[in-house]
């Protein structure tokens, strides 16, 4: 088996917009940074050495965030697509809390954010089909097959 390499980019990279209007910026798993036509949409980040309600034990990342959180651009955006740990990471969320972004997220997954302190203004919860416009995108919450529950006595 071949390790599996990673690809480094920094926050001077990110600094200047896309010449394109889109860029795409892979972090790793679910987490990715969406640019399009100004906005920044980070989808999913998970920043945290492990996918689990434990700081000890879980399945571990196969390699170190790309740039720190802290060394992203202003976000616009962030968009969680259900609430596993893998998705909906907490000290990901916590490092959120002095951000300026809204949060676009499925039903019953803003109750995890309020508790960990995002003020319930910057929340957008939606049902299936519902829709927000945010900027020039608009955003859509799509029917998934996949199932999904987390623990709310657990992070």
């Amino acid at each position: 088996m071949h390790p599996f390499r990673s690809f480094h980019t920094s926050a001077a990279a990110l600094a200047s917009p896309p010449q394109s209007g889109l860029r795409i910026t892979w972090f790793g798993h679910s987490s990715t940074l969406l640019e399009i036509d100004g906005s920044k949409i980070l989808i999913d980040p998970f920043w945290s050495e492990r996918a689990s309600p434990f700081a000890w034990a879980g399945p571990k990342r196969w390699y170190p965030p790309l740039i720190p959180l802290h060394d992203l651009p202003s976000i616009d955006v962030v968009l969680i697509s259900h609430d596993h740990y893998d998705h909906l990471d907490y000290a990901s969320i916590v490092a959120m809390r002095s951000w300026h972004n809204v949060f676009v997220v499925p039903l019953g997954i803003g109750a995890h954010l309020s508790r960990w302190g995002i003020p319930n203004e910057r929340i957008i919860e939606l049902d299936w089909w519902q829709s927000t416009r945010q900027g020039n995108i608009e955003l859509v919450a799509t029917p998934a097959r996949h199932s999904s529950g987390r623990l709310s006595a657990h992070r």
